[in-house]
């Protein structure tokens, strides 16, 4: 039985630090671990094994570095020849090690660039690198992807978006956190996981950068959030250097007990990051074997996000900001003419001063090409500001391309009870993780009957359903004063 097949059933173990392993048997500093799959076969192969006979469910091919950056075409050692060899190694450690039941993952990792607006790698351009990797780790047969030691919510998003249109596989994330509990770019958990889980990844966790007991804190609060098994590897603490070597001072003995108290809070898959050795995968498979695993509760709760911010909604009316809206505003209409982009900034900020929740964007106007104005301005808005955004826009072609772009989770203005506008939507928000505004409108604009207010209500939550929308990731745009009866249908409809 493949060990995904076990994953919710029992804890999962993955394996530990591949570099800091080759890096004991000679690899130098600056050299590309992933040649060694060509030049030191038998050193990986013999790593793999030694993690698999330890006990790992898991093992990562040795293509964390394996990049166009890093492996550009014309060099000795492709991108194809170093993740082939990779998976070849790793499916001959299992041969030898006798565990076919394990999973390989494409082991996938940041691409050393940041992305706009703090660097200079496009999102699009971001996605493309990746899916380069996903559509080779597929041919060699991977198990599952892993796209780890993400200090980037937004990067992370470029490899999702490009794992789910390259493959079919399981997609596993985990990102780098630092001791004020945030990303590198300042997400936090809340955020983090609203994205992942929006864009539908498996599983999701945090790796490298701490040692287990400063890790479980962080630990806490994704599985406070996650609806989907929680995953947490760890380092072997922080490395210090001597005599020339990085060493890690966490014993595997220290690290499996503190592991088994993280396997108590809650997490489902647990493994290692740098300094890890089979020893301590070893002694933490037989820690966490002992503990009765928590059940992965859907937490149901309704998020909209940005890379900076988290907003919970939690049944309370929602706070929109006065439109970004050329229909609304002269100055905006001549401002987005214009691409003043400060002047749309001003606007925007002065709402989120005053207060508000979210923000919502409309560019349409005769004058402008919808389909590269409105992701420019999300783009623009989404570089300075911390409010989450809702994207207004009848054009699905723009809304496609803002929700594509947009670093965090978005929510969407508006479905209605129209056929057509749902099949525009739904897919969309599935794709990318969006919330949805339902207004209780159709072909004759909004509806006053209470009755027919119900019917459509229903008809909308059903086509949500069937588009595989989560319920907490639907909103209705009504007042419970008015809608008592609405409200009663869509209690019972949404549970």
């Amino acid at each position: 039985m493949n060990c995904l097949e076990q994953l919710g059933k029992r804890i999962l173990y993955w394996d530990g630090g591949m570099g800091s392993l080759l890096q004991e048997r000679g690899l130098k500093g600056g050299e590309l671990p992933e040649i060694w799959n060509v030049t030191h076969r038998e050193d990986v192969i013999a790593i793999h094994q030694a993690y698999l006979e330890a006990g790992a469910d898991i093992i990562n091919a040795n293509t964390f570095g394996a990049n166009r950056i890093k492996y550009p075409q014309g060099k000795e050692h492709t991108l194809r020849s170093v993740i082939e060899a990779a998976f070849e190694n790793a499916r001959e450690a299992k041969k030898r090690s006798g565990r076919e039941d394990a999973c390989v993952a494409l082991d996938v990792g940041p691409t050393g660039k940041l992305l706009e607006p703090l660097g200079d790698l496009a999102f699009e351009d971001a996605v493309a690198i990746f899916a380069e990797i996903m559509q080779i780790g597929k041919e060699c047969g991977a198990d599952l992807v892993l796209i780890e030691t993400m200090s980037d919510a937004y990067e992370a998003k470029a490899a999702v978006v490009a794992a789910k249109e390259q493959t079919d596989l399981p997609v596993f994330v985990t990102m780098v956190y630092n001791e004020s509990k945030k990303l590198l770019t300042g997400t936090s958990p809340e955020a983090v996981v609203s994205t992942m889980e929006g864009l539908g990844v498996t599983a999701l966790g945090v790796n490298c950068g701490m040692g287990p007991a400063q890790m479980r804190e962080v630990a806490k609060e994704l599985l406070e959030n996650a609806s989907v098994p929680v995953i947490v590897n760890p380092n072997a603490g922080l490395p210090r250097r001597e005599n020339g070597k990085n060493v890690y001072d966490v014993t595997p003995e220290a690290f499996a007990e503190i592991m088994s108290e993280i396997a108590k809070d809650g997490a489902w898959i647990v493994g290692g990051c740098c300094g890890t050795t089979p020893e301590h995968i070893r002694l933490t498979k037989q820690a966490c074997d002992r503990v009765n695993p928590l059940p992965i509760q859907p937490k149901k709760k309704t998020v909209i996000s940005t890379h900076g911010m988290a907003v919970t909604l939690c049944g309370e009316p929602v706070a929109v900001g006065t439109q970004i809206d050329p229909a609304v505003s002269e100055d905006v209409k001549e401002a987005l003419l214009d691409e003043d982009f400060d002047s749309i900034l001003d606007e925007a900020t002065e709402m989120e001063d005053d207060g508000a929740d979210v923000i919502r964007v409309c560019v349409a106007m005769p004058e402008a090409d919808e389909e590269t104005l409105l992701p420019e301005t999300i783009l623009e808005l989404q570089t300075y500001m911390k409010t989450p955004l809702q994207i207004c826009t009848e054009n699905p072609k723009a809304l496609d391309q803002a929700l594509r772009i947009y670093n965090g989770k978005a929510m969407i203005h508006a479905v209605n009870g129209m056929q057509e506008r749902m099949d525009q939507i739904f897919p969309l928000a599935k794709k990318y993780g969006a919330v949805v505004v339902a207004e209780l409108a159709d072909e004759n604009g909004v509806v006053k009957n209470e009755e027919e207010r119900t019917v459509i209500a229903k008809k909308i939550c059903q086509a949500a359903k069937q588009s595989g929308i989560a319920m907490e990731n639907l909103v209705y745009d009504m007042q419970p004063e008015e809608d008592e009866s609405v409200f009663a249908v869509l209690e019972t409809l949404c549970r």
